[in-house]
């Protein structure tokens, strides 16, 4: 039956294209009856000059035979399918055709014989149509029916009846809507009177149901053709058609599968990949598919899994990929990402012992069938009406990578070996993609894994500021990046804040950070300035450079990187910063005042210009907000750093909130997907230390100041409950004192500092640093720094503009230590 709702018109006249088929109509004894004007265009004859003569006159060979009749029906025995042979031009020359001879049968058991030949030459003709192409180059059957002028059944072949289940008997003599009273077919009737009419040949593509598949819509692709008698008159249209259905199928899958390249090999994600696999194949070659992949790929884990069982248990899989003809899936127990168990006796444990493909055209659901030891599995078939099923291993390298199932459901016709190569095909496609991605995963994860070590575990902020941090990496197409971040105590109660990124992303990204984080580390324990520390930073950046381009086994080197480093002082509540190449920080006052300080932007490390870096310095108010961040979280390919920077403003509009609130809000401000760049935030809330909590003084320089030192140091440790601390604490006042005595001519100062730990400060105008010795017994001097080491937690050096520091810290009681960690 015709669906007459489905018919498409393309309305594409051929009058004009060359290599359309020439068709002529001969009767019983070979006598050329009806022309057509595409064969005068082919063979140069004009109706007049062929109709009622033999068709001997352009088929040579033809008068070699004992009968032209004897001809036609030897070549119609042999033409059932198209041929290539030669016609004669009317000037004489052969032209090199395709040739059809068909038999068509008409009321009386009369015959007519329809000869159809196409140029071979004019095929490639880009102007002809697919459809008539296809139908004469391959061995399709082909249904003819030729109607009078009134559009009624005159002849008709066999074929016919195959397409569209109407007998000869109820066909010949009717029209079309007569002989489907049912069918609306005036679309169809109405190109044939334009045939007509026009004397023109027309190409038109409808779907149909077929008598021989009613189950199943098929795609006709028709030609119409004008037969002219010997006036030039229309006697009538001769329709050939042809069922395009399985070509049209194997061109759209033969487009999937260019199209599967493309669209499995733009993602790195595994479980993408597998998604995309599942919708390629629906509804074009199933109806339902699922791709479940062995559990350790996703996750980039474990050693590659071989087919086959693993002692003796089959190896386990997560649900990565589900698609459907349905809107909604057919109900499943699994979902993506949860574990999908094997039955030990179905054709998916087969699949994986064996390594090859499964084919199930009729799916068996038999009582005794491994269905029956499967219930969530049966429930699933009888439910949505499986009853065909093919599953293929995902295998690359010799590795099980996962396996995928095709399920037939609406569609009534089973899968065939067809089916299953393509399937094949498409899997193979989709397993190099998966491979890759897997290796990918692997790194990515290990990168991860290794940048995630490398970061700080726990801010230790000390009583100068409060601290919180947000580091989200890049998505799995990017790559991790080097992104790190810090928070680094210092003398004094000063704590240095840093943060930095290191250009690339991957393994060797996530390596160089953690070097360079060392290195910044070791040149914050130094106590330079934040200038002076990028400087350092910067040549350490250029050896690394250049120690990786020397070796030869090294397949990475370190390109460059950006850094922001500040130094906040507690007592001062003074900020110095510099920066190489970094985004500026953003400064929160205590009313939600956002800005964003102008610091000279400095080149960023590694680059060799030599130019100098320059540090800002800036007083803060207690319980202010400063943000330093990567670019990835104010920068994306959808915008600019300008509206990121204003979007991370807004989000820390509210300082009083708490800092992990605050993080979620300026990460979370981001466009939804996911980030290509890694994302570092560190917040830090300031505080400051009050009157009560440090003690200064200056001292004369003479022998004088040793005793005052002490003398005032002892008050003050009485004053603050510390008293536990006087012995040590006057005997390391008293050597530093002395020592800043023996070596500077200039006044001396004194400053005691109650925080997490005590303190004890001696600032002088020589810019030396002392040196530890390990005095001989005989010596009478050179104890005095190794005494301040034994009783101090720690001790150093720093500079200032006039001169240095020596300092010294010492443990608070517990509980007082406890005290000051729980106040800040």
């Amino acid at each position: 039956m015709i669906d007459t709702e489905k018919v498409t018109v393309s309305n594409r006249p051929t009058t004009r294209v060359p290599s359309e088929s020439a068709v002529a109509m001969c009767d019983g004894q070979g006598r050329v009856v009806a022309w057509t004007e595409a064969a005068e265009r082919l063979l140069g004859y004009r109706a007049g000059e062929v109709v009622g003569r033999s068709v001997a006159l352009v088929l040579p060979g033809a008068e070699e035979a004992p009968t032209t009749s004897a001809f036609l029906e030897r070549c119609g025995a042999h033409h059932s399918s198209s041929s290539t042979t030669a016609v004669r031009h009317r000037d004489g020359r052969l032209l090199n055709v395709i040739l059809r001879i068909s038999m068509l049968s008409g009321q009386d058991e009369a015959i007519r014989w329809l000869v159809s030949v196409t140029d071979v030459d004019a095929l490639s003709s880009e102007a002809m149509s697919r459809s008539l192409r296809e139908s004469l180059l391959v061995h399709a059957p082909i249904g003819i029916v030729v109607r009078d002028a009134q559009l009624r059944c005159t002849w008709v072949n066999d074929t016919m009846e195959s397409h569209d289940g109407i007998c000869p008997e109820r066909r010949l003599g009717r029209r079309f809507t007569d002989a489907l009273p049912d069918c609306k077919a005036q679309a169809l009737e109405a190109v044939m009177r334009q045939v007509l009419e026009s004397g023109t040949t027309r190409v038109h593509e409808y779907r149909m149901w077929l008598a021989t598949s009613p189950r199943r819509e098929h795609a006709m692709a028709s030609s119409f053709f004008c037969l002219q008698g010997a006036d030039g008159q229309a006697l009538g249209v001769c329709t050939i058609s042809v069922d395009v259905t399985e070509r049209r199928l194997a061109r759209e899958r033969l487009a999937v599968l260019t199209e599967a390249s493309t669209r499995l090999g733009a993602s790195l994600d595994v479980m993408q990949i597998s998604q995309e696999l599942a919708e390629l194949a629906v509804p074009l070659l199933a109806d339902y598919v699922v791709v479940d992949l062995e559990q350790s790929v996703p996750f980039g884990e474990g050693p590659p899994v071989r087919c086959g069982p693993i002692d003796g248990r089959l190896p386990a899989f997560r649900r990565a990929g589900v698609a459907s003809i349905h809107h909604r899936t057919p109900k499943s127990p699994w979902v993506r990402g949860e574990p999908v168990p094997i039955p030990p006796d179905s054709p998916l444990a087969d699949v994986l012992r064996s390594g090859r493909s499964h084919l199930e055209p009729i799916l068996d659901t038999a009582p005794g069938t491994w269905v029956d030891d499967d219930p969530a599995r049966a429930q699933m078939i009888h439910e949505n009406g499986m009853h065909s099923l093919m599953i293929v291993p995902i295998r690359a390298r010799r590795a099980l990578l996962g396996v995928a199932l095709f399920i037939r459901t609406k569609d009534p016709v089973p899968f065939q070996e067809v089916d299953l190569l393509l399937a094949e095909e498409l899997v193979s496609r989709a397993a190099l993609s998966l491979d890759n991605a897997r290796q990918f995963t692997r790194e990515h994860t290990a990168a991860l894994a290794l940048q995630r070590n490398l970061l700080p575990h726990r801010l230790r902020s000390g009583t100068a500021v409060e601290a919180a941090s947000r580091y989200l990496p890049a998505d799995i197409d990017s790559g991790v990046g080097g992104d790190w971040f810090d928070v680094i105590p210092l003398s004094g109660a000063r704590v240095a804040l840093v943060v930095g990124d290191v250009v690339g992303h991957g393994i060797n990204a996530a390596a160089t950070m953690g070097r360079l984080r060392t290195a910044v580390q070791t040149l914050a324990d130094m106590e330079l300035p934040p200038d002076e520390l990028l400087t350092h930073l910067d040549d350490t950046v250029q050896r690394l450079a250049e120690d990786d381009a020397d070796d030869p086994d090294q397949t990475f080197t370190v390109e460059g990187a950006t850094c922001l480093y500040a130094v906040y002082d507690p007592v001062t509540r003074r900020c110095s910063m510099a920066r190489a190449g970094h985004p500026p920080p953003a400064i929160v006052d205590p009313q939600g005042q956002v800005t964003f300080p102008d610091l000279p932007s400095g080149t960023p490390l590694g680059i060799g210009l030599g130019i100098p870096f320059e540090a800002v310095e800036m007083e803060l108010p207690e319980g202010s907000l400063i943000a330093l961040y990567t670019d990835g979280l104010v920068e994306s390919r959808d915008h600019d750093v300008e509206m990121g920077m204003r979007r991370l403003a807004t989000a820390l509009t509210q300082p009083r909130n708490s800092l992990e609130e605050l993080c979620t809000r300026a990460t979370e401000s981001r466009p939804g997907h996911a980030p290509t760049d890694d994302v570092t935030l560190l917040l830090v809330r300031t505080r400051s230390l009050g009157p009560g909590q440090v003690a200064s003084w200056t001292l004369p320089s003479d022998q004088t100041a040793v005793r005052s030192a002490r003398h005032m140091a002892a008050r003050q440790l009485t004053e603050w409950g510390l008293e536990s601390l006087e012995d040590p604490t006057k005997l390391i006042v008293s050597e530093l004192v002395t020592n800043a005595l023996r070596h500077s001519t200039g006044p001396i100062g004194l400053r005691l500092i109650q925080h997490q730990v005590l303190t004890c400060e001696v600032f002088d105008t020589n810019v030396s640093s002392p040196r530890l010795r390990h005095a001989r017994t005989t010596d009478e001097n050179g104890r005095g720094l190794f005494l301040i080491a034994q009783l101090s937690r720690r001790w150093g050096t720093r500079s200032v503009s006039d001169g240095k520091v020596v300092w010294a810290e010492a443990d608070l009681t517990p509980s007082r230590a406890r005290a000051f960690s729980e106040t800040g």
